[in-house]
């Protein structure tokens, strides 16, 4: 098997820097329309159905890190997963100033897309390299991967059921009380 030039990389068969520039634009575009949609439901964001799935402690929770970092948490929420997704719309919903709320998302995008993008290409790569040296290594390489992941799951479930429960909403200031 003939590994392919890494700066010939393509996915699709485009050009990946054109398939990572689409990526960033389509996410930085996201986040606008998470920020508005959050903008827009404001307190009823607790009440919607993206609302009532995430929960409003961790809505609170996510409140408090807005509240402290302001801008630079828009910035943050793009390395962690969960805020990722939630932080967004909660800081439409205290209305962080569109201005640095633009400035910090772009930045993410340009930062984060192509970080992850050539980060899980070179694994990709790395692990194709190693399948075409040694199929069973690269056999047993997945399966720990696979073995870590599911421990991984398994020890959040477990987490979840043995009564860590979060932070009361009298303990998590909401934005009512700001």
């Amino acid at each position: 098997m003939r590994i392919p030039d890494p700066t010939a990389a393509s996915v699709f068969g485009l050009p990946l820097w054109l398939v990572v520039t689409v990526g960033a634009i389509a996410l930085f575009g996201a986040f606008q329309v998470y920020y508005w949609a959050g903008r827009r439901l404001g307190e009823a964001l607790y009440r919607s159905r993206v609302g009532r799935k995430i929960g409003r402690e961790r809505i609170e929770r996510v409140e408090n890190v807005v509240r402290r970092w302001g801008a630079l948490a828009v910035y943050g929420c793009f390395w962690v997963p969960g805020l990722r997704h939630t932080l967004p719309w909660v800081a439409g919903a205290l209305r962080v100033d569109y201005r640095w709320y633009m400035v910090a998302s772009a930045l993410g995008c340009l930062t984060w897309v192509p970080v992850t993008s050539f980060g899980l290409y070179s694994l990709l790569w790395a692990w194709l390299s190693l399948a075409a040296r040694s199929p069973v290594l690269a056999a047993a390489a997945l399966a720990v991967v696979a073995a870590a992941a599911v421990l991984v799951v398994r020890a959040r479930r477990k987490r979840g059921r043995s009564g860590d429960a979060p932070a009361t909403p009298e303990a998590v200031r909401s934005c009512r009380d700001a």
